[in-house]
């Protein structure tokens, strides 16, 4: 059996769906489960709608209209949503009443645009010939433990989810929600935004998928993020431990924790383009072909803060390393990059609060200080360790845009080498890296 996903853009409206419908029926005879995000900006329009019901003001008809316009295009019945709309608005007025919106209540209000396009999907699809079903995911035995909003399945998933799969009708495709779920309890929780891709391998994993397909609206993996490259090129084949690099630092394409559960149980990942289903996209996998190129891509994360501690305590005491991260870790931060010299430690994290309350319980140790609006611009490849004179290649290339690098990181044998630059020379550097390592 097979896996697909579809992101947001490949839903987003008739035209989209009907190109989705296409490559689901072709794929018909290898009995597809399909999971699928909200319609594009569905998702965004509930979290705004909740966020201004806290402030004050109740506003669901925007949202409910939006996606009602989207049903509607589908040829969907008004009768179908309407329980979904009801539960939408009741909630909302929730949200107003008491102008608190908690995340166990923002997680239930984000729920509802995957839950309406699904059921508009499989209605959409039966309706044209392709018998299906829509699922909540909770009903394949996706039940997760309540971190609301990082939510992730609870021991016995892949047992449920095989039962649950078992008994599902071989005569008709479901549709599944991606990034929700529901705790032990029977609240709506998310697996975080975007996650649908973890899902979808979550899931193919459970059922030993032969093969897990994303498709999104660009030609694969890239070698650059093609909105800043013009000259970014597909790249056919990746290594799991390459493309989990990505992910995590700033590839669109992928969720960062996507190809753990691909990665656990070596099914292949393939990365394809809805617009352009003929095209061979990009294979995720343990085993690749050789890649002649010295790296294979270049991402980055953006709104990154430095943090610095200097302490001439450094200098030869034992734990005082560990003492940092204690602190970060007590107050959640969760760090990227780490530089160290005898009398100063440097690291990389998202999430102004946390790390300012992590340096204010650090001054004890010494001087502190935090820098944002940072970039972490890493360069992915498998020859990195290998090629004398590619990381001297790839600072020297920065440098001779004259963007400064302030921090650098590469581990022995690694395949990642990271670099700290401010978030305004992003474009200029990534652009000087492709022309340098690709063109």
């Amino acid at each position: 059996m097979l896996v697909m996903k579809f992101g947001g853009s490949s839903v987003a409206n008739r035209a989209q769906i009907e190109k989705v419908l296409g490559i689901v029926a072709g794929r018909a005879s290898r009995r597809p489960v399909v999971v699928s995000s909200a319609h594009k900006g569905v998702t965004d329009a509930l979290v705004s709608a909740a966020k201004v019901a806290a402030a004050g003001t109740y506003e669901p008809e925007a949202v409910i209209g939006r996606q009602l316009s989207i049903a509607r295009e589908l040829g969907c019945p008004d009768a179908l949503l309407e329980p979904l709309f009801a539960e939408l608005r009741d909630l909302l007025r929730g949200v107003h009443l008491v102008r608190e919106l908690s995340p166990r209540s923002l997680d239930y209000i984000s729920s509802f645009g995957e839950r309406m396009s699904v059921r508009c999907i499989a209605d959409y699809f039966t309706r044209e010939g392709t018998p299906a079903t829509a699922y909540d995911v909770w009903d394949l035995g996706f039940i997760t433990d309540s971190k609301f909003g990082h939510a992730r399945p609870t021991v016995g998933f892949a047992e449920r989810a095989r039962a649950a799969y078992a008994a599902l009708p071989l005569d008709c495709i479901p549709v599944v929600t991606g990034f929700i779920g529901k705790n032990e309890r029977g609240e709506i929780t998310t697996v975080g935004r975007n996650g649908s891709d973890l899902t979808a391998t979550l899931l193919g994993a459970a059922l030993d998928a032969e093969e897990v397909e994303i498709w999104s609206d660009t030609d694969g993996v890239m070698t650059a993020d093609p909105r800043i490259v013009a000259t970014a090129r597909n790249i056919p084949y990746m290594r799991f431990d390459e493309a989990a690099e990505l992910a995590y630092f700033g590839s669109r394409v992928l969720h960062p924790s996507t190809l753990l559960p691909a990665m656990e149980c070596r099914i292949p990942v393939r990365v394809l383009n809805t617009n352009r289903p003929a095209h061979p996209g990009t294979v995720i996998q343990e085993v690749t072909p050789p890649n002649p190129n010295p790296v294979t891509s270049i991402a980055y994360t953006e709104n990154q803060s430095v943090l610095t501690i200097g302490s001439t305590r450094m200098f030869g005491e034992v734990g005082f390393v560990g003492e940092v991260f204690a602190a970060c870790a007590r107050h959640g931060v969760v760090v990227d990059m780490v530089t160290t010299s005898e009398v100063s430690i440097s690291l990389t994290a998202q999430g102004n609060a946390a790390l300012g309350l992590a340096a204010e319980e650090l001054r004890s140790l010494g001087t502190v200080s935090v820098r944002t609006g940072r970039t972490v611009l890493v360069v992915v490849g498998q020859h990195l360790a290998t090629r004398a004179g590619i990381a001297a290649e790839i600072l020297r290339a920065v440098a001779e845009q004259g963007v400064n690098v302030e921090m650098i990181g590469y581990a022995a044998g690694s395949i990642n080498l990271s670099m700290v630059i401010v978030d305004a020379d992003v474009a200029r550097a990534v652009d000087v890296l492709h022309r340098t390592l690709f063109d």
